[in-house]
C-alpha cells in the first residue's frame, strides 16, 4: 500500500512540474488578414504584428491572406478562419463591401473584427485604421511631385484595383489639393490591380499615351516598383519622376538611379503592431470602440475613434536621397 501510496505522490508531483513547465497557451488568436500573400508591405505588418504579440504575452498571430488580391479569395480565407474559431480577425480588404457579410457572420459567432490599411463598411467591423489621415496622404502624393516640378506639369496616377477604399479616398484627397498647385495637370487615372506585371504594363502605356508626362504618382507598393522599372526601361530617367507611397528596400535602387527622387510611407511595422494591439483590447474587453474612446497601442501610442469608427495612426514620412540608406535594410 505505501509503494502505491508513493507511486500516486510521485506521478501528482512529476504531472505539477510538468505544468510549471510547459510554455503557457496563447490564450488570443488574431488573424491579420492582408490583401495577398507575398507582398512586401505586409510582410512587414507582420513583423510588427508578431513584435505586438510577444509583448502582449498571451497573443498568437495568424498570418494569412489569399494569392490573389480578389473580395472573392479574401472571403474564403474568412470563411476558414470562421471555422477555426479565432478570436479576432485584422483584415486589409481588396473590397470595402464584398467582404461584409462573411465579417458579419464572423462577428455573430463573437469573433472581434477590425479593418487597417484598406477599410471595410462600418457594417462589417467594429472600427477602422487609417496608416494616416487620408487628408494627409492625398496632399502628400501630390506635393511629392509637385516638389520637383516648379513650373508645373503632367501628372498621372497608377492606382491599385478600382474598388480599393484607401486609393480612392486619396486620389479624391488629391484631386482636392490640385488648385493649390497651379500649373500641375492630372492627366489620368489607371489601375495596375496591385500586379506587378499589369502595374508595368499600364505605366508603358501612361508613357505611350502621354509624351510630355513628367511624373507618375502610384499610391501602391506595388504600382510604384513597376512604373519605376518601366520609366527605367523606356530610358525616361530625368525625364519622367516615379513617386508616391513605397517601401524603402523595393525602391532604394530606383532613388539611387534617379529614376525616383522621392517616395513616403507610413512604417507598416508600426501599422501591423497597431492593429494587434487594438484587435487584442477590443477582443479582451479591455477597450470599446465609440466615438470618442481611446485605444492604446503599446510604443506607438494611442488612437481616438473618430466618425465612422475610424482612427488615424500617423503621418507619412518622405524618403529621399538623403535618408533611404537608414531605412532601406529596415522594410
Amino acid at each position: 500500500m505505501s509503494l502505491i501510496k508513493n507511486l500516486a505522490v510521485t506521478t501528482a508531483l512529476t504531472a505539477a512540474m510538468f505544468a510549471l513547465a510547459a510554455p503557457a497557451q496563447a490564450q488570443t488568436r488574431i488573424a491579420l488578414l492582408v490583401k495577398s500573400l507575398g507582398n512586401g508591405f505586409f510582410e512587414a505588418a507582420n513583423a510588427g504584428a508578431q513584435e505586438a504579440a510577444e509583448e502582449l504575452g498571451d497573443v498568437e498571430i495568424i498570418y494569412t491572406g489569399p494569392t490573389e488580391p480578389t473580395a472573392e479569395a479574401q472571403i474564403e480565407v474568412i470563411n476558414s478562419l470562421i471555422a477555426q474559431q479565432v478570436d479576432a480577425i485584422a483584415i486589409s480588404a481588396n473590397d470595402p463591401d464584398a467582404v461584409v457579410p462573411a465579417l458579419q457572420r464572423a462577428m455573430e459567432r463573437g469573433i472581434t473584427v477590425i479593418s487597417w490599411d484598406s477599410g471595410v463598411a462600418p457594417e462589417g467591423r467594429a472600427m477602422h485604421l487609417n496608416p494616416s489621415s487620408n487628408e494627409l496622404i492625398g496632399s502628400t502624393i501630390i506635393r511629392l511631385a509637385a516638389d520637383h516640378l516648379p513650373d508645373g506639369g503632367q501628372v498621372a496616377i497608377l492606382s491599385a484595383t478600382a474598388t480599393a477604399t484607401n486609393q480612392n479616398i486619396w486620389i479624391e484627397e488629391a484631386r482636392k489639393v490640385l488648385p493649390d498647385y497651379p500649373g500641375i495637370d492630372l492627366v489620368t487615372v489607371v489601375y495596375g490591380d496591385d500586379l506587378s506585371d499589369k502595374s508595368y504594363r499600364e505605366a508603358q502605356g501612361l508613357i505611350q499615351s502621354y509624351p510630355d508626362l513628367d511624373a507618375i504618382i502610384a499610391p501602391t507598393t506595388v504600382g510604384i516598383v513597376a512604373a519605376a522599372q518601366a520609366v527605367t526601361d523606356a530610358g525616361k530617367i530625368g525625364e519622367i519622376n516615379v513617386t508616391g507611397l513605397a517601401l524603402p528596400s523595393e525602391m532604394a535602387g530606383h532613388i539611387a538611379s534617379g529614376a525616383s527622387e522621392s517616395f513616403a510611407i507610413w512604417n507598416p511595422i508600426d501599422l501591423g503592431y497597431s492593429a494587434t494591439y487594438i484587435a487584442y483590447e477590443l477582443a479582451t474587453g479591455a477597450a470599446t470602440a465609440n466615438e470618442g474612446d481611446t485605444i492604446p497601442i503599446g510604443r506607438v501610442g494611442e488612437v481616438t475613434i473618430g466618425e465612422n469608427g475610424e482612427a488615424a495612426m500617423s503621418e507619412p514620412f518622405t524618403y529621399d536621397a538623403s535618408n533611404i540608406d537608414e531605412f532601406k535594410n529596415i522594410f
